[in-house]
C-alpha cells in the first residue's frame, strides 16, 4: 500500500540534523521496513502536490507552523486536494495541522484558542471504539504541541477522542479519514528539544517549564505503540 506523505511543515533547522523531517518520523512510526506499507514524500509546503489522486493508495497530512486557515496557495491547494481524496473515498489521516486543514476543507472551522497553547503531555479520553485500539482503552496520552484549534466540526465529523483542553482532539469521518490534534510521532527526546528551541518562543515560559519537568519524569509514559498500531490498521483495513 503506497501512502503519500503530505508534508506541510518543515524542521527548525537546529532540530533537523538529528530528527531529520516530519515525513521521516512518520515513516519510523508507521514502519517503514514493513512490506504492507510504501512512503512517498510530497513537500506541499513548497508546491510539490501528486500529479493526481489516484497516485497513492492513501494519504497522511503532517503538523506545520502554519495555520490551517491561513491566504496562501499551496494551503487553498491543499484544502482542494483534501477535497479530491474524500471523494475519492482514498484512506488519509491528518495530525495536528492536518487534522485541522481537513477539517476547514470539509466545512468545518480552526481558529486560534483563547485557552492559550498546548504543549507537552496530554492525556486525551477515548469516546467512541477505534480500529486498532484495544476495546478496554480509555485514554491516550500523546505529546501535543499547539494554539489553534477545531473549534466547528463539519458534516460527517464523530469525536472520538477529546480532553477539557481539546474538545475535537480525534476525529473519524466515516472509516476512511482519522485525525488527531496532538503528535503521535513525537518522541519525548523530541518533544523535548521542539519545546526547548527559538521556534517555542512564543509559548509563555512558565508552560514551557511544567511541560519540560514534565517530560524529565522517569515515568513520562505516551502511547506511541498504541497509536501507530492504531494508524497503520486505520489505513490498512480502508484500502
Amino acid at each position: 500500500m503506497k501512502i503519500g506523505i503530505l508534508e506541510t511543515g518543515l524542521l527548525p533547522s537546529e532540530l533537523s540534523t538529528d530528527y531529520g523531517s516530519y515525513s521521516q518520523m512518520f515513516v519510523t512510526l508507521l514502519g517503514g521496513d514493513d512490506e504492507q506499507l510504501s512512503f512517498v514524500n510530497f513537500r506541499v509546503i513548497e508546491d510539490q502536490f501528486p500529479e493526481s489522486v489516484d497516485e497513492c493508495d492513501g494519504y497522511l497530512i503532517t503538523g506545520s507552523k502554519h495555520a490551517a486557515y491561513e491566504d496562501l496557495p499551496w494551503i487553498h491547494r491543499l484544502k482542494a486536494f483534501v477535497r479530491e481524496i474524500h471523494a475519492a473515498k482514498l484512506p488519509m489521516l491528518g495530525i495536528c495541522f492536518g487534522h485541522q486543514v481537513i477539517a476547514e476543507a470539509l466545512g468545518g472551522k480552526v481558529e486560534k484558542f483563547n485557552g492559550g497553547w498546548g504543549v507537552g503531555r496530554h492525556e486525551y479520553q477515548l469516546q467512541a471504539p477505534v480500529v486498532g485500539l484495544p476495546s478496554d482503552q480509555k485514554t491516550l496520552t500523546i505529546n501535543a504541541f499547539h494554539q489553534d484549534q477545531i473549534t466547528q466540526l463539519p458534516e460527517g465529523a464523530s469525536v472520538f477522542a477529546s480532553s477539557e483542553f481539546c474538545p475535537y482532539a480525534g476525529l473519524s469521518y466515516g472509516d476512511k479519514i482519522l485525525t488527531v490534534q496532538a503528535h503521535p510521532e513525537f518522541t519525548n527526546q523530541f518533544e523535548t528539544a521542539l519545546t526547548a528551541s527559538e521556534r517555542a518562543s512564543m509559548v509563555p515560559d512558565a508552560l514551557r517549564k511544567a511541560a519540560l519537568d514534565d517530560l524529565a519524569r522517569p515515568d513520562a509514559a505516551i502511547d506511541t505503540p498504541l497509536l501507530s498500531h492504531m494508524m497503520r490498521e486505520f489505513l490498512l483495513q480502508a484500502r
